[in-house]
Formats: structure tokens, C-alpha cells, sequence
């Protein structure tokens, strides 16, 4: 299993972190350049079983995407697995927030593949991609929260 994973330190506390995710598809947009759409096609708000569907460009190519929430614990973690055909490459991955103190949490993405090794040889490009990505939307989740009301 290969897993990426993307830490921030964001100054803001955990609740206003949370908050912006349940407002996801509104602000989806705005948290990537890359984002098209996001909407909610079972359930709401990263509640367990909901379905979460996203369109996204990805070295330039669209990606269309469904995920489950299979665990939420507000103010602390999300996390999801790929619904099929993506599912077969990637089970899945999580966002944590951890509080820092001082108002401050680490805001942590993770996205694992199966066939890790095998996959990170035949699809690098690929792979650096998705770093590539997850590190501005953690970057641009971090300006966000601290210099807007979003």
C-alpha cells in the first residue's frame, strides 16, 4: 500500500476548519483552481454512507470522482473510500485535524493506493501529480481560513 500524505499548520481551531468542510460544496471551487463541481448525490455534509461526487482536473485530465464517507467525527476527521471503478487503484483516505493550541490545528490529507510500489513505478507521473495537488489544496485551505471569512 502506498499512501500520500499532506500536512498544514492552520491557524484557526478545529470547529472552523470543520465548518468550511460542511459547507464542502459550496467551496470546493475555491479551494482548487483545478475544482469544477462538487455535490452531494446521497446523504449531506460528510455524514456516514453519503455519497460525495467531484469533478476535478488532474495533470490535465478531468476526473470524475465519487466517495463514501465511511467515518466523520466533527472537528476532528473525514474520512472516505473511493466508490468504483476508482476504488480498484485507491480504497480511499481521510482528513484529520488535529489541534495545536493557541487556536492553531495540523490539517492532514492522506489518499493511499493498493499495489503501491507496483503503482508508483507505472503511473510516477501520475503520483506526482496527486502530491503535487494535495499540497496547494493544503496550502490554499490555509489561506483561506486565516485571511478570509470564506
Amino acid at each position: 500500500m502506498l499512501t500520500l500524505k499532506d500536512s498544514v499548520t492552520i491557524n484557526q481551531p478545529p470547529e472552523v476548519i470543520f465548518e468550511w468542510f460542511t459547507h464542502f460544496c459550496e467551496n470546493y471551487t475555491s479551494w482548487h483552481q483545478d475544482h469544477i463541481i462538487a455535490k452531494w448525490i446521497r446523504g449531506k455534509d460528510f455524514e456516514k454512507g453519503s455519497t460525495l461526487y467531484a469533478e476535478e482536473y488532474l495533470n490535465g485530465k478531468l476526473e470524475k470522482l465519487s466517495f463514501e464517507i465511511t467515518r466523520s467525527k466533527k472537528g476532528e476527521l473525514i474520512e472516505y473510500k473511493l466508490v468504483f471503478p476508482h476504488s480498484i487503484i485507491s480504497p480511499g483516505g481521510a482528513f484529520y485535524i488535529e489541534p495545536l493550541g493557541d487556536n492553531r490545528c495540523l490539517f492532514t490529507a492522506t489518499l493511499s493506493f493498493r499495489f503501491g510500489w507496483l503503482f508508483s513505478k507505472i503511473a510516477k507521473k501520475r503520483i506526482d501529480s496527486l502530491r503535487t495537488h494535495m499540497k496547494e489544496e493544503g496550502e490554499n485551505l490555509k489561506s483561506i481560513l486565516e485571511n478570509s471569512s470564506y
